[in-house]
């Protein structure tokens, strides 16, 4: 995007994002930097008036009580800032813990609406990861637009009326330490935001290269490999990249930055020769000199300040909080509030289906009617299509052409939580959430958890599925990380089948259920499969053919086409992709 049109964008969408995080604390940190504006000004006068006091007392000979009064107008106007500023900031921490994790739920709860499809496309995963970036930075980021608009502006528009009020010729003051400054931020502003889009794919690269090293997922395997040098290098190899790119912005950023301070100090020069000659020709007094000389410091300070800090970091961070408004307003995954009734049986017309950046169609021209009730199983070799199919047939995919209908609904025209309500699952990868034991059950019907869990139906699906709670209590713990115990593969695969007969279905997915499991354990669960698929749609994905004999009806894919169906003693009487892959399978039983 162009800058003008980031800035557009951030304009218009960032700020009413960030108000209603926390609109409170906003509005009170405008306000106040407008006051601590208005004091600030204030001070200087006050300090204008002191010396012009003293000067007067001086040279007159006059009583020292005639300086009370400014004695006080300073204090005041210092205490004042003090508190303002204590007050300011106050309210500015209040905003970064809140609305960094406002924020981020904003961007979680997006996530869950966008199309499922684009977690396959590398570009996307990128935007996430800047996205993060930015929900992380936009509380900074409003914060330095709040004080730029409020303080900073409150506070330039006063000095300058004072400062013209001595001298129009001083306005110039405020010319000569704007320019420069702001000059280096147009450039700033380029650097860092082709500098975000370059170091978001080295970023996440980095991110991932660490929980190889460190995550408990992958320690067993890393170390027993000893890959750990190999993930490490190239942990190393992607920091170093993403390092120099941040490097070379910065130093490229701080010799012009160098030059435009140079410039700065020259035009502060400039500006204490205007003030000498105002003085030496009488046109101010020398409490004005004075006061303003001691203000030319913090004038040119603050316009660094603001501009190179606050405005500086608003550039560095654009590019970040733009790739958060552009993730927040992707189109969702919507359709028809409707209940979707499974009586009728799924049914897949001419569906084809093709990931990001492939031409090779994964599903091809596939129809196929699954009946109420039946079970049917996929197998095929891997790449056949077998888990995008399952994807399809349960609405979290949407096809490229064709069309899946369920109970006459297209998924392509009802909301998917309408659609994945009536579904449940057992999949290769359970997944072992650090939760005591009842919320891992409870978790397949979450409005069931917390105070409104019913343990009584908790209890009775570990039962059905065979789980051992033996030595286990409904609060256990299930992680070692958190002071609890781990349960061995076959257990926490029983634990998933219990979370899938806890919860109310009319469609069960059994995807590659069993691969890490042994023969004997395999024959376990695969009588708990027969409890949970009865009087429902079943599809179950395997690649062990023996699993497939439970199945009303075999579907063999192959290069994302069906290719034969039928029962298990069907297809192996008659010359074909099942009978080829069983025969293969069964020598080595023999």
């Amino acid at each position: 995007m162009k800058i003008k049109s980031i800035w557009k964008n951030v304009f218009l969408r960032v700020i009413p994002i960030q108000f209603k995080t926390t609109p409170i604390h906003d509005t009170i940190v405008i306000l106040i930097g407008g006051l601590l504006g208005v004091l600030l000004t204030l001070n200087v006068v006050a300090m204008q008036n002191l010396f012009d006091a003293v000067i007067a007392v001086v040279g007159n000979h006059g009583k020292i009580g005639a300086c009370f009064l400014p004695i006080m107008g300073v204090a005041g106007t210092t205490m004042g800032v003090e508190i303002v500023q204590g007050f300011f900031n106050f309210q500015a921490d209040i905003i970064f813990k809140k609305s960094a994790g406002k924020l981020k739920t904003k961007l979680y709860e997006k996530l869950q609406k966008v199309d499922p499809a684009l977690f396959e496309n590398p570009s996307f995963l990128d935007d996430v990861n800047k996205a993060t970036e930015g929900a992380n930075v936009m509380p900074y980021f409003c914060m330095s637009m709040f004080i730029a608009i409020s303080f900073y502006l409150v506070y330039f528009i006063s000095v300058g009326g004072y400062l013209y009020s001595l001298k129009p010729l001083l306005l110039i003051t405020l010319l000569l330490s704007f320019i420069p400054a702001m000059l280096g931020q147009f450039l700033r502003l380029h650097v860092y935001t082709t500098l975000e889009k370059e170091s978001a794919p080295l970023r996440r690269s980095c991110e991932y290269y660490q929980k190889t090293i460190c995550d408990r997922e992958f320690f067993k395997e890393t170390r027993t490999l000893g890959a750990y040098e190999f993930f490490n290098q190239l942990y190393g190899n992607a920091l170093n990249g993403f390092c120099k790119k941040q490097w070379i912005a910065d130093r490229n950023m701080s010799l012009l930055q160098l030059m435009l301070n140079l410039v700065s100090f020259g035009g502060m020069g400039i500006s204490t020769i205007i003030l000498f000659n105002a003085v030496a020709a009488s046109e101010i007094s020398i409490g004005a000199f004075a006061a303003v000389f001691t203000a030319l410091r913090a004038i040119f300070s603050m316009m660094q300040q603001i501009i190179n800090g606050h405005i500086g970091n608003m550039n560095q961070n654009v590019g970040k909080v733009n790739n958060f408004v552009i993730l927040i307003d992707m189109p969702e995954t919507k359709g028809k509030n409707v209940d979707v009734g499974y009586s009728d049986g799924i049914e897949l017309k001419d569906v084809s289906f093709t990931y990001w950046g492939k031409d090779t169609p994964a599903i091809d021209h596939v129809s196929l009617k699954v009946g109420r009730n039946e079970t049917i199983a996929i197998v095929g070799e891997n790449g056949a299509g077998k888990s995008t199919l399952v994807r399809l047939l349960t609405g979290i995919y949407r096809p490229t052409e064709g069309k899946v209908q369920i109970g006459g609904n297209d998924t392509g025209s009802v909301t998917p939580e309408k659609i994945y309500q009536h579904i449940s699952g057992v999949f290769q990868k359970v997944q072992r959430y650090k939760m005591c034991l009842k919320d891992n059950v409870a978790l397949s019907v979450p409005e069931s958890m917390g105070d409104n869990v019913d343990e009584a139906g908790i209890r009775k699906a570990l039962n059905d599925s065979d789980f051992d709670c033996e030595g286990l209590e409904m609060d256990t713990m299930l992680s070692p990380e958190y002071g609890g115990v781990d349960l061995s593969g076959g257990q926490w695969q029983r634990l998933s089948i219990a979370r899938g007969l806890y919860r109310t279905s009319d469609f069960i997915v059994l995807d590659e259920p069993t691969a890490a499991i042994d023969p004997i354990e395999e024959t376990r669960v695969y009588l708990q499969f027969q409890k949970m698929v009865k009087d429902k749609i079943a599809v179950i994905v395997t690649h062990r053919l023996g699993s497939a004999r439970m199945a009303d009806r075999i579907i063999v894919m192959a290069n994302g086409k069906i290719v034969d169906v039928g029962t298990h003693e069907e297809l192996l009487s008659r010359p074909g992709k099942y009978a080829e892959m069983y025969q293969e399978q069964a020598k080595w039983y023999v």
